[in-house]
């Protein structure tokens, strides 16, 4: 077994490191501020509806969901569930996908719900930002206090940040450390200032108040005020996700600066309600939010700006992390094979430009439809509670894994799976408000996942494997026929059968019966994407000839397939060892050239008419097929594009229907 590549996945605890980390892991949790007090108050009937008591309770429930949900279940415990330094959703699936078939369904319905609410994020965050505008006189003396002009406004920072995707933000992503400092310190400086005439809301601390609030009369809310409290956590499985892109010892070193930074600023907002609660200037104001109403009028420019700022920075966060998380379900065979670029060198970092499309126009429209944060609100966070808890089923399985002790395990399970159950209960009301947007985009992602999952078993269950050995003869008689002329002096075909000494039948019929093709070598590779992310090798079985090569590569699920250039290498490494014979040739452009040409054929499946498969199996691989032909060729998956590639298409059936035998007649 010899390794191809090798990749570095994990990053050292630097302050270099910790400064990354402020800007690719915490932009969405860290513009939480932005909105979760103002959702509370909206759905506790405005600013004058609010007692001392709610205001501490509402800080209580913030402080312990953060607590409890960020710090223990996703930096103490689900961080240390890394697989070779990455993180996320599909990452952990791989840690525990051999311990049962079924582990795939928590996975492929958290990773669309994660997609799902993905979606609104941008929308949602870059919004309540650009909204600050309507506080200034200025703004809305020259255009007006009209909601229209925030909308264009922040569809025009949407463009143009799908529209950079395709550039790479490399440059630009060193600047998002320094501005989240910047944003984090901001939050603080400005939660002091506002905490300074009330510092008692430290009471806030002890759960009694979260408690006694949670069933006070107060609130009006009732159990769904969870609903709003749930939006300050929404960016906790970010932090898991983007593991890989920072270390663990990185987001263990930031988190604390940011978890008080961020109470700082929710203690100051709530010193500011308490203040102004009885202020009837601020009674009839229309969607007042608390965090740009508690700063002094002089700094409101630069709040919005930097709002703004670290609102992009959220937003970009996720777009890169939508592109990384659809990158491991392709590659995990979970998600249609999509056209991924890679535009920079930074680590991780990728860009698939439908994927880029369909963000950029769900989240415009999602502007469109709702027009004001306040509406998005009530959609936001429903899909994420379903991937939370998706992730506690996996990581309960991850704790099995790893011998933890049962009752440990279950403990974890039923405490997070409570807590998080109960979030989705609170958010479940969002449904009619705005909710089933996040529901419908992610039932059609997980939708797509089903048919393409079950596609594959469908189609391997067809398939017939044949042993290579029974058609050694023939290739040899082949290859060494003089009447044919030569068809490729490299023939290669892409194998989906494991077995080291098997083959589709297909492809026998491809090089004998189709078309007899003649080469100097056979070669028959089979890709198997690993659990560990950054793995690299390959074996290779000769039969004992010079002319039959069947190649297994093991790529990590993190690796590009670049499967011309490693069956260069392969190739080159075997002339050298004497596997397969010196390839000369005559006209070539390097003269120490030891590989002749190779000629990649790509079988292309079609469903038989002669198929007697029963009629959801039959639809179910026939919507396969259909995804097939509307997303990337092979060609261009495998990254083929300048090779010479020929495409054959095949029947794929089982069995045959009863035919209709002709009559001959005079």
């Amino acid at each position: 077994m010899k390794s191809i590549i090798k990749g570095k996945n994990m990053s050292k605890f630097t302050l270099g490191g910790i400064l990354v980390a402020l800007g690719v892991v915490y932009g969405d949790i860290g513009t939480s501020p932005l909105y979760v007090m103002k959702s509370v108050l909206n759905g506790n009937g405005g600013i004058g509806s609010v007692s001392e008591d709610f205001i501490l309770g509402t800080l209580s429930m913030v402080f312990w969901t953060i607590t409890i949900l960020t710090t223990i279940k996703y930096v103490l415990i689900t961080l240390n569930a890394d697989n070779k330094g990455e993180g996320g959703i599909f990452s952990l699936f791989t840690l525990v996908r051999r311990r049962a078939k079924w582990l795939v369904v928590p996975a492929i319905i958290g990773g669309a719900a994660l997609l799902a609410d993905g979606m609104l994020t941008p929308a949602m965050s870059i919004t309540s930002a650009v909204e600050g505008l309507k506080l200034i006189p200025s703004f809305n003396s020259v255009f007006g206090n009209n909601q229209n002009n925030i909308v264009v406004i922040v569809i025009i920072i949407i463009s143009a940040l799908f529209f950079i995707q395709h550039f790479g933000t490399d440059f630009i992503g060193k600047l998002f450390g320094p501005i989240m400092l910047v944003w984090f310190c901001t939050l603080a400086i400005f939660g002091i200032m506002n905490m300074a005439h009330d510092w008692t809301l430290l009471r806030a601390l002890s759960p009694h108040y979260a408690i006694q609030t949670l069933f006070s009369s107060d609130n009006k809310a009732g159990f769904f005020i969870l609903g709003s409290i749930f939006l300050s956590s929404t960016g906790a499985e970010a932090l898991y996700s983007d593991l890989g892109h920072v270390g663990k010892d990185n987001i263990y070193g930031s988190w604390p600066f940011v978890k008080i930074c961020l109470l700082l600023n929710y203690f100051g907002q709530g010193a500011w309600i308490l203040a102004s609660n009885h202020n009837p200037s601020y009674a009839h104001i229309k969607d007042l939010n608390p965090f740009y109403q508690m700063v002094p009028e002089g700094l409101l420019i630069f709040a919005i700006v930097i709002s703004t700022l670290a609102a992009i920075i959220a937003s970009q966060a996720l777009i890169s992390g939508a592109f990384t998380l659809v990158s491991e379900a392709i590659k995990l065979n979970l998600f249609p094979r999509l056209h991924i670029l890679y535009p920079s060198k930074s680590k991780g970092q990728l860009y698939i430009p439908s994927i880029n499309k369909l963000l950029c126009v769900v989240c415009i429209g999602i502007v469109l439809y709702f027009r004001n944060s306040e509406h998005m609100e009530a959609a936001y966070g429903l899909a994420i509670t379903v991937t939370m808890l998706m992730t506690t089923i996996l990581l309960f399985n991850y704790l099995l894994k790893k011998k933890t002790p049962l009752i440990v395990a279950m403990f974890v399970l039923i405490f997070f799976g409570s807590i998080e159950f109960s979030f989705f209960i609170a958010n479940a009301v969002k449904f009619t408000h705005g909710g089933f947007v996040a529901v419908l985009i992610a039932l059609a992602i997980l939708s797509v996942m089903i048919i393409w999952i079950k596609g594959y078993y469908i189609k391997m269950r067809l398939l017939e494997d044949v042993p290579i050995e029974d058609y050694m003869e023939q290739l040899d008689q082949l290859r060494q026929d003089e009447d044919r002329p030569k068809y490729a002096t490299n023939l290669v075909y892409l194998t989906g059968c494991r077995k080291r000494k098997h083959i589709e039948r297909k492809i026998m019929y491809s090089i004998l019966d189709k078309r007899p093709k003649k080469a100097d070598v056979y070669w028959f590779v089979n890709i198997e994407v690993t659990d560990e992310p950054y793995l690299a090798e390959y074996t290779v079985d000769t039969f004992g000839t010079s002319h039959i090569v069947k190649v297994q590569l093991k790529l990590g699920f993190r690796v590009e397939q670049k499967l011309n250039v490693f069956l260069r290498q392969i190739s080159t490494e075997l002339v050298e060892s004497g596997e397969i014979e010196i390839q000369s040739r005559t006209y070539t452009t390097m003269p120490d050239r030891k590989v002749g040409d190779f000629r990649f054929i790509l079988i292309q499946e079609h469903l038989s008419c002669e198929s007697q498969l029963n009629s959801w199996d039959a639809l179910i691989l026939g919507l396969k097929l259909l995804i097939k032909k509307i997303t990337v060729t092979p060609a261009k998956w495998f990254g083929l594009e300048t090779s010479d590639v020929y495409v054959e298409k095949v029947p794929l059936f089982s069995g045959h229907a009863k035919r209709t035998v002709l009559k001959r007649t005079k």
